[in-house]
């Protein structure tokens, strides 16, 4: 009786990464309004950290209990290949992520106008490096995150704390990874600015796409795989043998 449906999990998802991408991609064009002609200095790069890390703190505790607060496909793809949610729930998980993602864009547009387009859209992009360089901040930085997230959710975690973890390790990885790649370590959020940002006639360097998206996708996937065999005990396989038995026998 005291379960969420589906629609409420898949509307948690979809406002949390809404939420995540107004505030945290929204504070790039943001100060880059309040600086003017300034260039972004350490302190900016700071800034824009912060909000990544408290927009995820206060999702993780308004989300967390409707749909566990992904609100990152990397993180759904993780929890998935682990067994730890049902890839019957990941697509729809996905198409609420990617269209938060859209819609947080848009109302970065919708509060500071299309001077945020003129000025990027806070969109992840990486300039002259190699691709491989590329490719390499945005897994270290993705699987910095989904490993830290399923540490916090592991049943020997210290209860209460998540939140807080989830958030300080957005804010830590952000800052070495953001001047090479800007930092997305997030495949929705990564999709949906530069989607809007094509729909409003910007410059989209879509070439560029791939290489962020298979990165944090195959990241959450290392990520996810690398922890559960570390942590995992004979306890662990008891457990899940027990639940697979139940299962078969509800069945």
């Amino acid at each position: 009786m005291d379960e969420y449906r589906t629609w409420q999990k898949l509307a948690a998802e979809f406002l949390g990464t809404a939420f995540l991408v107004f505030v945290g991609v929204g504070s790039v064009p943001a100060l880059a309004m309040v600086n003017g002609t300034q260039p972004f200095s350490g302190a900016d790069l700071g800034f824009i950290s912060l909000a990544f890390g408290l927009v995820v703190v206060a999702t993780v505790y308004v989300f967390g209990y409707i749909s566990g607060n992904h609100i990152n496909p990397a993180v759904t793809v993780g929890l998935a290949i682990t067994g730890k949610f049902p890839w019957r729930e990941v697509p729809g998980y996905l198409i609420a992520q990617v269209l938060g993602a859209i819609v947080g864009a848009f109302g970065i547009v919708g509060v500071l106008g299309m001077t945020a387009s003129d000025l990027g859209l806070g969109i992840a992009a990486y300039g002259d490096i190699p691709v491989w360089q590329a490719f390499t901040a945005e897994f270290v930085g993705t699987f910095l995150l989904v490993f830290t997230v399923f540490g916090v959710i592991h049943r020997k975690a210290a209860p209460g704390f998540a939140g807080i973890v989830i958030g300080f390790i957005v804010f830590a990885a952000i800052i070495p990874v953001a001047p090479a790649t800007g930092a997305s370590i997030n495949p929705a959020r990564t999709t949906g600015p530069m989607i809007v940002q094509s729909l409003l006639g910007g410059e989209v360097l879509w070439e560029q796409w791939p290489v962020y998206v298979a990165a944090e996708l195959l990241a959450g996937i290392a990520a996810a795989a690398l922890f559960t065999v570390i942590a995992r005990t004979e306890a662990d396989r008891t457990t899940l043998t027990d639940a697979l038995t139940e299962e078969e026998t509800r069945s």
